[in-house]
């Protein structure tokens, strides 16, 4: 891996770009800050995960503050073959997920198509020295060799960080996982599959409770999947999901045990000016996420943001045009599986403000008090020493501005679709298909 760092002033100050070698298995799948926002961990198509931790501040170095270098990197699912459907199942990493830190050690949830693992991080700086029944080497030694006995001690040895696997929750999903979700009593998660939502307890691998399932029983009769879901950040019964025809529902395990009647409904109706064959494609949720609040949910579909209050279901609060500029494009982005591209969304740790991802490696930002909104651009042509990150605006028709580039000529083989936002800073990190680029609010 190699690590490339320059610094940018506007909006932020200081840009890392975090580069691996361009290959398939490379490929950034999931990015996810820890709750102290002190880690920040990757996955990717190749089953692997990589840590980066923040540096401490230093008073020698103060255009350091706050650096993100690789902590740990560990090898997270391998690929599998399932010989009774003769599958092939992916080593790519869906989703991570931290765990609130309880000690010295880290906790996260790592997960492909089918098994959730839970993997410890933690280090070891210290070596146990002068065993009695082994030699430095670690083997045995001779009983009738030992005439003394020795108490051990732990000498200092340099820095290693380790990741273990402590659970391994498998066999329990029919269809491909897209969301897990810890919940706030952090004694148990959910993952969620097209068609299937299982309730875990990190103590207990062998079994889930299914609490949603909306498989029908003809297959044939089957007019919606499941794309995402998340548990509230306060309420530890309450979970929404959302669907592939621009639904989403908010539900509460104590209603009852399967949760197939959902307890709140949202669904914006649909503008018949605006009814085309791609309604039903571009209508589907690709990710959605309770504010820290929770008071509010947002939803990703293929061309808006929207954000829903909890106690108003028939539409949305507020609408985001992410780039509604590609609506003249649909049918070029359907024949080249654009169109089906999935991309999440972010809040800031206040909720004031929202991120999305777009093409030609362009990311968008809605301030919700001002309602302004900008177009940024993770580039490497534009990661010069200091260089200002400049607004970029996408023309539609008509004459072309210098700083403008045609909807034409966007790159769409270029695209952010996974994003993180540090819980309580003005820090970003940004996935552009094997860059990782991680900016930071400017500081005065």
């Amino acid at each position: 891996m190699s690590v490339i760092k320059t610094y940018q002033r506007k909006p932020y100050q200081r840009k890392w770009i975090l580069t691996l070698d361009c290959e398939p298995a490379d490929i950034i799948s999931t990015v996810e800050f820890n709750h102290t926002g002190e880690l920040l961990a990757t996955g990717d198509k190749g089953g692997r995960v990589v840590i980066f931790q923040r540096e401490q501040e230093s008073k020698n170095q103060v255009h350091r503050r706050g650096e993100y270098n690789v902590y740990s990197t560990f090898q997270s699912h391998e690929p599998e073959f399932d010989y009774l459907k003769s599958l092939e199942i992916e080593e790519k990493i869906n989703k991570i997920r931290w765990l609130p830190q309880q000690n010295a050690a880290y906790f996260l949830l790592s997960t492909n198509d089918k098994t959730v693992k839970l993997w410890k991080v933690s280090e070891r700086d210290k070596r146990p020295e002068g065993y009695n029944l082994k030699d430095e080497e670690g083997r045995l030694r001779d009983p009738a060799t030992i005439t003394t006995l020795r108490v051990p001690v732990l000498r200092p040895m340099d820095l290693m960080v380790e990741a273990t696997p402590r659970r391994v929750f498998a066999n329990a999903h029919t269809y491909h996982i897209n969301s897990i979700s810890v919940n706030s009593d952090y004694e148990t998660y959910m993952s969620a599959d097209d068609l299937r939502i299982n309730l875990w307890n990190f103590e207990i691998t062998n079994q889930s409770f299914n609490i949603v399932d909306i498989k029908p029983a003809n297959m044939e009769e089957l007019t919606e999947v499941i794309t995402a879901a998340e548990f509230h950040p306060h309420h530890c019964n309450t979970f929404v999901y959302s669907s592939s025809k621009g639904t989403i529902r908010l539900c509460d395990m104590r209603a009852s045990a399967l949760c197939d009647r959902h307890t709140k409904f949202f669904e914006e109706p649909e503008d018949p000016s605006n009814r085309s064959f791609f309604s039903e494609i571009i209508s589907s949720i690709s990710d959605v996420k309770f504010s820290h609040s929770g008071r509010y949910i947002m939803t990703r579909d293929y061309l808006t943001v929207k954000v829903w209050d909890l106690n108003m279901e028939n539409r949305p609060i507020e609408t985001y045009q992410v780039h509604d500029y590609l609506r003249s494009k649909l049918c070029s982005l359907y024949e080249n599986d654009c169109i089906f591209d999935k991309f999440e969304c972010v809040w800031n740790g206040s909720d004031s403000v929202i991120m999305t991802g777009s093409y030609n490696n362009f990311f968008r930002m809605f301030d919700r008090n001002t309602k302004r909104d900008v177009t940024l651009e993770a580039s490497r042509e534009n990661s010069k020493p200091r260089a200002i990150l400049k607004p970029r605006k996408v023309c539609v028709g008509g004459k072309r501005r210098k700083d403008e580039i045609s909807v034409d000529s966007l790159d769409f083989s270029k695209k952010i679709l996974h994003t993180a936002w540090h819980p309580s800073e003005n820090i970003i990190a940004v996935a552009a298909t094997n860059n990782l680029y991680i900016f930071q609010d400017k500081v005065n």
